[in-house]
This record gives C-alpha cells, structure tokens and sequence, in this order.
C-alpha cells in the first residue's frame, strides 16, 4: 500500500513539473494580451451600511476570474490555459473533446475584462449610493517575464457620502398630497440618512402602494421622479424634491371604485361554463354543476375597502379600489385549495374619459378533489431498535363547497430488536395510528366579523388513536382530539391557540422487565399509567425571514400550555380542594400542569458562502395539584439528529444520572427541564453541497428530586458539569426545496461520571463512542 501512494505522488510530482514548463501565451491571439487577475485599492474607505453594501457591488462588478486559475480561481494552477495550447490545433476526435471538456475557451484577455466599461460601472455605483465625490482608477501591470500577461489593479477612492437634508412632495394634486403626507412616517428616505438610490427606488414603490390601496388604480412607481440639489445646504447634504413626471396620465391622478363582479369556473378539464346564476350583484358561470357556495366568493370579492361618504353610498359607489385588498383576495382564494388556476381582473366599466369605475372578473379552473400523500422511512432509535414505518393519507378538498379540507391519516411502524441481551417477549415493538381532521379556512367560533379578512385563519378539529407496544416493556393505547385556531394577523407573528385539547392514555400490558423498571422508579410508572390530559394551549411564532430588507433572519417560538387548572376549578366549586391529589374525570385521574417551551434561532448571513446559524432552547415543566408527576408524554428529553448530535435520543440525562446499562433503561432518561444551544458554522463546497460544522450542548433536569435517579435534580452548583457537550461535522445537499443532512457527532463531555478526570471525561474507542445521523432539512 505504501508503495503505490509513493508511485501515485510521484506521477502527480512529474506531472505537475511536466505541466509548468509549459507555456501559457504561445498560442495567444495576436494583439491580445493574456489576463492574470485582478486586486482592488480602497482609498478611505466608507464604514457606514450603506457603504458595505455599496463595496459588495463595487467588488462584484470589477471581479473577473482569470483564465490561468483552475475551479474558478479556487487553485492556483494554469490548468485550462495548458489545455487551451495543447490541444486547440485539435478539430475533432478525443484531442477536440479535452479541448471542449477542459480549456479556457476563449481565455480571458485584457480586452475582453474591459476595464474602462468597470471603471465607468463602478463610479456609477458610487453615485448611486451618495458617493458623488468618489473616483474610480486603474492601471494594468505587464508581467515582468512574460509580456503577453498582464494584471489589473484598480482604486477606488470613495471620499464623503452625502446625506439626505429635507425631502419634500410637490405638484401633486391637493388629494394626493395628502395621502403623501399622512403616509410620510413610514418614509424610507428620512433627513438624516446616507443618500442611496435603493431607497429611493423603495420609497417610490411605498408611495405608489400607499395611493393604490387609496383607489388610485393606474398609478405607478415611474410616475414619479426626483431632483436633487447639492448646493443648497453645502456640507455634503442633498434637499430632494418628488414630483410627477410631466405628461402624467390623468387616469392615474384620480381614484377608482369598485363595481360589479363576474366569475367563470371551468371544469377540471378546462371544460367551459355552461350554466349561470345571479347571486346579489354577482354574476357566477360554471359548468354543469356549482361546486362551491355562492355566498364565500360574494364575501370575497366584495372584500374592499368601503368609504364613508354619505353620498357615495348613495351612488352605489361604496368600495373604494385598494391594492391590498385586492392581494389579500387573491392570496385568500388561492390558500383555499380548490383552484387549479385562477385570475382576477379589474377594467373600467366603460371606455369614457369619466369612468372612475372597476369592474371585477375573474376566472377559474377547479383541482381535483382529492389529494394522496404516502410516506416511507427506516427508524433506528437509540434503544437498539430498528425497523420500516409508514403513513398513508387521503385529503377531499372542498367538502361543504367553502374551502374546507377533510384529511384521513393512517400510520404505522415496525421495530425490532437490533442489540444484544434480546430475551423473548410478546412481540417487538410496533405502533399504529389512525387520524382524522376537518379545516376551515376561516375562524369558525366566534365569528370574528371583518377582521377574518385582513389575516389568514384557519379552526382545525382533529381526533386521533394511537397503539403503541414497546417491545418487552408495555403497550399503550392513546386517544383524544383538539380544536386549534391559528391565524397570522403579519408577515412576520403567527398564533395559534388550542382551547380544548384532550388525551386519554390507557397501559394495558406490562411486562416483567418494565415491572422491574416500575418498582424501582414509581415516578416513571405513574406518568404511564391510565391518565386523562385536558389542556390548553397558546404558541407564538416570530419569523422575519419573508420580510423586506432583512439580511439575518430570526426565528422565535414560545409555547404555553395549561392542563388540568380548568378541571380543578370545577371540582374546586363542588367543595373539591386544589391540593387534593387523586381526583379523576371519567373514571382515571386527570394531569395537572403547567409547561413552558421557547426556542430562539439566528441565521447570520456572511456572505453567499458561509453562513453561522445558532439556536438556544428551554423548557420547563411543573406538576401540582392533582397530580405531581407530569405525564410521560410531556416530559422532555434530548439527543438525536436535531437535538445535541453526538448522543442519540433519550441517552443522557436527566442530571448526572445514568442508569445501569443491563436494565435497558432509556425509557427513564426524561426531565422536567431542558436545556439546549447548539452553533453550526455552514460553507459552501460546491454549488448545492454544504459542508458544516457544528458545536451542541445541554440535557434535561428534573424539578422535583427523585430517590430513584440520584444526581438527577436541576441544581445552581452542578448545573455547568451536568451539560453535555458534543462538537462534529456535516454533508448537505441543498437543493431549496429539500435538504439531505448527514452529521457526525463525537461527545466531548459527559453529564456523567465515568471516573476519567478533566473536563473531557469520554472513555471508549472513537468509533463506538460516533454518532451518525442521517436526516431530511436543517437541524435549525
């Protein structure tokens, strides 16, 4: 083996001497001087926002990567240049392929870089960003051996910005102007700011907005324009003024209402109305057969903005045009998934000079009914289980002709025992499930009047069953169902609020390991046992990653949930105390808890190459009243493919404890509290392949002490020894819409003792102590 790595070093030694000798000119053009790269000069050099964002294009549009470089510049070697002049004398046959394949076809020469057409883009962009002062420069430096090669060296000198002193409108109509001026808050362009034509572009973009959601139809962007005067307050500070452009058209200086609406539904196969009805003042065509409710599209479509003039109202011209409620319909009939295609358009009435009124017409194409999803994947759990899993669902779009949605889920999963000391059981471990749910797209109860429409809502009411058996240790039987509202009132929060949510866990069969297990943790056979969970539950989200202007998104989500407090208050008015333990709802005691869950991520863009993303995470968990001992569904746990990767699920924790390896203990390595943080440092390898690395910590407490699992209690003075700590790397596939993850995790610190001093204190071979993970999408 050593033998051939020294002849495979020593081929690509020769070969790369071999290949230097040659030369990377002689088959140049001629007049043509060969380009060798580029190195930018920056003269006082701006360090305001806007002047980074200013330097990211400027290098952008001077880089030019060079011919003599290999991969794009990323090695140092002529490679494509050798290629080009050994084999472009080739015209066909495997000569011409290399060429095709592998040469610099055509070389970058100084012409084709063209460095007066970059200087001159360059001072534009400097301009652009309030520059105005700034100066751009280049000389080219001829190879010292060889003068058919040559760089570039440019300089830029940015000099002062200029900021913005006043910014006024003027010669717009009296109606328009104030609409301008009552808008002026949400300015882009604000005295005080660095001059920037992206902002100004921006704050065109607002005030057309701002007009069009006041009626003014045909108005544009471009309909406006700035002057810019420099000289009035010198210091290096601009007045700016906005006004129309001249010939602005009189339809875009006036506003426009809303008139009567049409609607065409075409079949599923483009089949063309051949039926109509009149419903109020909508006119609907179908074909054969209406299959939505005439009442939801005559509530849409006549979604405007309404005027409060006494005498519009009575000239039927209630529904002042705006652009938002137009966006806000189109988007609202698309979310409700039973349109295939579907456009919407507004026209004047009539062609006359004094038309101010918009008549509606849309069209659309219906989807099919019916939607099927099925899903396959392997399961390797850290209790030495392994097996197939599967979920097969049928979703009927449309059911009561108003956009709601009936899914029907079955699911199932197959495990069996993949480590040693397996002894006989019933059966291997083996979970089934069986969903249904009903969404509305709109809140269901209480109606919320107008304000349904200015957000989308959805009320989904869901019952579910799930059998579970854990090989050699139990089965469970789990039922219940909720109703949950979610709706988003901006781009950027998200509600949803549960009011009623109810599960029922039934332990139907116990083993004698589990027994065993029982006797010596009775917390852990109490939060198994047959149990009612009423609750309640509100989750905030924050998501600014969709909105404008934002380079680093974050990400936050916090979740409440109360169960058992409203139960208690029952029994409490029928002489029933809150401390009282044992009370129970239809038969079997109920939980009573309260559990608090947030989770904060950051997304630090560095450029288009390397990304840092971040995440902390806490939980907290408190059993009183009825019950002290929380659930064991709701308990918290840690490890996995999207939790601290170098431990598979539920193998550390909770505290310091870790249990005896034969008892096959993972069922008790849950807490009360969690804590999580893990930092990911994400690059770039080639186009779509990321490479990561990544460092994780933290594990689950319990709140309570527990005699059973010693060191196990969330305390101030062990917390910092009790974090696990585990670092590793990471392959991606990125292709946006899905992303293949494999990660390698290796523990640097245990929670535990494991009788090794020092901080790190992980004992074994390395490979038994890798994790690997394979997922689909981000950790965080």
């Amino acid at each position: 083996m050593k033998s051939i790595y020294s002849n495979i070093v020593s081929i690509s030694l020769i070969s790369i001497i071999l290949f230097s000798g040659c030369s990377v000119t002689k088959h140049l053009p001629e007049g043509e001087v060969l380009y060798t790269g580029s190195k930018t000069v920056v003269e006082n050099k701006s360090t305001t926002p806007v002047g980074v964002t200013a330097m990211t294009e400027i290098d952008a549009a001077l880089d030019k990567t060079p011919s003599t470089k290999m991969f794009g510049g990323f090695l140092p070697v002529p490679f494509k240049m050798w290629m080009y002049n050994d084999f472009v004398k080739y015209k066909k046959g495997f000569g011409r392929w290399m060429f095709n394949r592998f040469a610099a076809n055509p070389p970058v020469f100084i012409s084709t870089v063209n460095p007066d057409v970059r200087v001159k883009v360059t001072t534009n962009l400097l301009r652009d960003y309030g520059y105005f002062n700034g100066k751009v420069t280049y000389k080219t430096l001829v190879d010292k051996k060889d003068s058919l090669k040559a760089s570039i060296v440019y300089t830029v000198d940015m000099k002062n910005p200029y900021f913005i002193d006043t910014v006024y409108y003027q010669r717009f109509t009296p109606q328009t102007l104030r609409i301008m001026e009552r808008g002026r808050r949400m300015s882009y362009i604000s005295p005080g700011e660095q001059f920037s034509v992206v902002d100004l572009d921006e704050e065109r973009t607002r005030i057309s907005t701002l007009l069009r959601n006041r009626g003014y139809f045909y108005f544009r962007p471009d309909y406006m324009t700035y002057q810019a005067d420099t000289t009035l307050i010198p210091g290096g500070h601009i007045s700016l003024r906005l006004i129309p452009v001249p010939g602005l058209p009189a339809a875009a200086q006036r506003p426009y209402y809303v008139g009567d609406a049409s609607v065409y539904l075409f079949g599923k196969n483009g089949e063309a109305p051949n039926d109509s009805m009149l419903y109020k003042n909508l006119s609907i065509h179908y074909y054969n057969k209406l299959q939505v409710r005439p009442n939801m599209l005559y509530r849409w479509l006549n979604y405007q903005q309404f005027v409060r003039n006494a005498q519009m109202r009575a000239s039927n011209r209630t529904r002042l045009y705006s652009q938002y409620r137009q966006e806000q319909v189109q988007e609202k009939l698309s979310q409700l998934g039973i349109f295939s295609y579907m456009d919407i358009q507004y026209a004047p009435r009539d062609t006359t000079a004094v038309c101010d009124t918009l008549d509606i017409t849309m069209q659309a194409t219906f989807a099919k009914p019916l939607d099927a999803e099925l899903e396959l994947n392997v399961v390797t759990k850290s209790n030495d289980q392994t097996g197939p899993g599967a979920s097969f669902g049928v979703t009927r779009n449309n059911v009561f002709g108003g956009g709601e949605s009936w899914n029907v889920k079955l699911k199932g999963s197959y495990e069996w025992q993949t480590g040693g000391g397996n002894k006989s059981s019933l059966m291997n471990s083996w979970e089934m499930g069986l969903s249904t749910s009903l969404t509305f797209p709109r809140v269901v109860f209480p109606r919320l009047g107008k304000m349904e429409f200015d957000f989308p809502a959805t009320t989904t009411f869901r019952l579910y069953v799930d059998q579970l058996n854990r090989a050699k240790y139990y089965k469970l039987l789990s039922f219940g169902g909720n109703a949950t509202y979610d709706f988003q009132p901006t781009r950027t929060s998200r509600h949803s609020i549960t009011p009623f949510k109810l599960t029922f866990n039934v332990l139907q069969h116990r083993t004698k390991e589990f027994q065993e297990i029982a006797d010596a943790n009775p917390a852990l056979y109490i939060s198994l046992d047959n149990q009612f969970i009423p609750a309640m539950e509100y989750t905030y989200t924050y998501d600014n990653a969709s909105a404008r202007r934002v380079k680093n998104p974050v990400w936050w989500q916090s979740t409440v949930t109360s169960a058992g407090n409203l139960t208690s208050t029952i029994y409490r008015a029928f002489g029933r105390p809150y401390n009282e333990e044992g009370k129970k709802l239809l038969g079997a005691p109920f939980s009573q808890f309260m559990k608090f869950n947030t989770e904060f991520r950051h997304l630090w863009n560095m450029d288009k190459n390397n990304k840092v993303a971040s995440r902390v995470a806490l939980g907290a968990l408190f059993s009183y009243g009825n019950s002290t001992i929380a659930p064991y569904s709701e308990q918290f746990y840690v490890g996995g493919a999207n939790s601290i990767r170098a431990f598979t699920v539920r193998s550390i924790g909770p505290g310091g404890y870790h249990p005896e390896e034969s008892r096959y203990s993972y069922l008790d390595q849950t807490g009360t509290f969690r804590f999580e943080a893990n930092v990911e440092y994400r690059f770039r390898i080639f186009k779509s392949i990321w490479g990561a690395t990544f460092l994780d910590a933290g594990n689950v407490w319990l709140m309570r002490k527990d005699e059973a699992r010693p060191d196990s209690q969330l305390r101030l003075k062990t917390f910092p020894k009790q974090i696990a700590l585990g670092t590793g790397i990471g392959v991606r596939y990125d292709m946006d819409i899905l992303v293949f993850r494999l990660d390698f995790g290796i523990p640097l610190h245990l929670p535990y003792d494991t009788e090794r001093s020092g901080y790190y204190n992980v004992t074994g071979a390395f490979f038994k102590n890798l994790g690997i993970h394979f997922a689909i999408g981000y950790p965080f």
